[in-house]
């Protein structure tokens, strides 16, 4: 019983930096009605970003959530202006299309730059040990990020100007502008912020994993679970839904092989989708 409580602890620990990871993709879900998916490789950026940081100028790996974040951020209002804003209010078939080509486009060039080689990022830290179960320091810390980075967020849509009018467009988006808020603007800062968590989020993932170019893919469809658990278009539901799929995986990896996980995060995945269209921690979208 130990154990497994260990085990889930541990699954808690790394479902909080993988609901940080979807917050960006369901920021943007909730803001503007599309479906990047360039989630994955934006993902993948911040790992390798954080990487090229840690291996080139020897800094912490914590200190470079800023500039990977930053950078994160301007790759977002890139994508936004390349291929987002003319798709919005468009059928979700186009924004779809649109943000998969982009997607492609990164992984070819991440594919010729760093080939498909597995990478990892050095880093330990003291542990805690708990009735003979260790856990490990970095998890600890890019948990406790995690949390912290999403408070960062809900302060920032709840408590500045900037963040009041992401939440006013995504509410009703004709009455912001007749308020005079420029939309176009508003949007294209929201996406920015999506891909600049989704940087982040992958950064603090390349601390606890190995990781390659074609790895977003696996990160990009355990946020699609993650959003559905907390909800599409609710970023901080999403934390919740992270932790939740964690203490699954955690729970249920001491009795399966790690290969059955998938297919019951996805089986899980269909049952919410039906019985609970909204997700389990419904608050609306992000108004």
């Amino acid at each position: 019983m130990r154990g497994i409580i260990a085990s889930m602890f541990d699954g808690v620990l790394v479902g909080a930096v993988y609901g940080l990871a979807a917050i960006g993709l369901s920021l943007i879900w909730g803001v503007m009605d599309v479906i990047n998916l360039t989630h994955g490789a934006l993902i993948v950026s911040g790992m390798f970003g954080v990487y090229l940081l840690v291996a080139g100028l020897g800094i912490s790996p914590y200190l470079a959530l800023v500039p990977v974040a930053a950078a994160g951020f301007l790759i977002g209002l890139a994508i936004y202006w390349a291929s987002v804003h003319r798709m919005i209010g468009r059928p979700h078939l186009m924004s779809l299309l649109a943000t998969f080509a982009v997607n492609m486009v990164l992984i070819g060039l991440g594919t010729a730059i760093f080939s498909t080689s597995p990478f990892n990022v050095n880093v330990a830290l003291p542990g805690i040990t708990w009735g003979g179960y260790t856990f490990t320091g970095t998890k600890i810390v890019a948990a406790l990020a995690a949390v912290v980075i999403a408070g960062l967020l809900y302060a920032f849509l709840y408590r500045t100007r900037e963040g009041k009018a992401i939440r006013a467009v995504a509410s009703n988006r004709r009455a912001a502008e007749l308020m005079g808020i420029h939309s176009s603007r508003v949007l294209a800062v929201a996406f920015g912020l999506g891909a600049a968590i989704a940087a982040a989020g992958g950064a603090l993932i390349a601390t606890l994993f190995t990781f390659d170019v074609l790895r977003g893919s696996v990160y990009e469809l355990k946020s699609f679970v993650i959003c559905v658990l907390g909800g599409l278009g609710n970023p901080l539901g999403a934390l919740g839904g992270g932790i939740l799929l964690g203490v699954l995986e955690g729970g249920i990896a001491p009795f399966i092989s790690v290969s059955w996980i998938p297919v019951i995060e996805f089986a899980l995945f269909v049952v919410i989708l039906i019985r609970f269209s909204q997700g389990l921690f419904v608050r609306g979208r992000a108004k």
